[in-house]
């Protein structure tokens, strides 16, 4: 005489809550995955940005001690192209209209007291965009070092 033996498998519904766990597992790691990836792609694009607006800086301050003050500067006044910037492939960048210092605040250009205040932006489309503000000082060209 044989006792019982124990042959029972696993059911199906133990089966299909196996799968839906393992399906629910999987959707979460591929989300967390592709947003990882996105935010390292934006956080590359605003990097380089960054770099690039510092660069840009560095260009408009170069081209200024080299003679390319311009007093009451347009937009167009220190443009990449005009300042040397090399513009990484889908990036743009500009400057804006140059402001003059009143004594107290920063006022559209009516006349030119020395200083200046462009700022610099740098973008790429709407995932990474830097901004900075930049104040030029007229460069004095004197032998006494005085400015006229």
């Amino acid at each position: 005489m044989t006792g019982p033996r124990d042959e029972r498998g696993e059911s199906l519904l133990e089966l299909m809550i196996a799968v839906a766990l393992m399906g629910i597992a999987v959707v979460a790691i591929m989300a967390g995955l592709t947003t990882s990836i996105m935010v390292s792609d934006i956080h590359r694009k605003q990097a380089v940005a960054a770099a690039t607006v510092r660069s840009y800086a560095e260009a408009v301050e170069n081209y200024v001690a080299g003679s390319g003050y311009q007093a009451c500067a347009s937009a167009s006044s220190y443009a990449p192209s005009t300042v040397g910037l090399l513009v990484p492939a889908g990036y743009a960048a500009s400057a804006s209209a140059a402001s003059s210092w009143s004594g107290s605040t920063w006022v559209a250009c009516s006349g030119d007291t020395g200083l200046q205040k462009i700022t610099l932006t740098v973008s790429n489309g709407t995932r990474a965009s830097e901004q900075l503000d930049v104040i030029l000082r007229k460069p004095c060209r004197m032998a006494d070092g005085t400015c006229s």
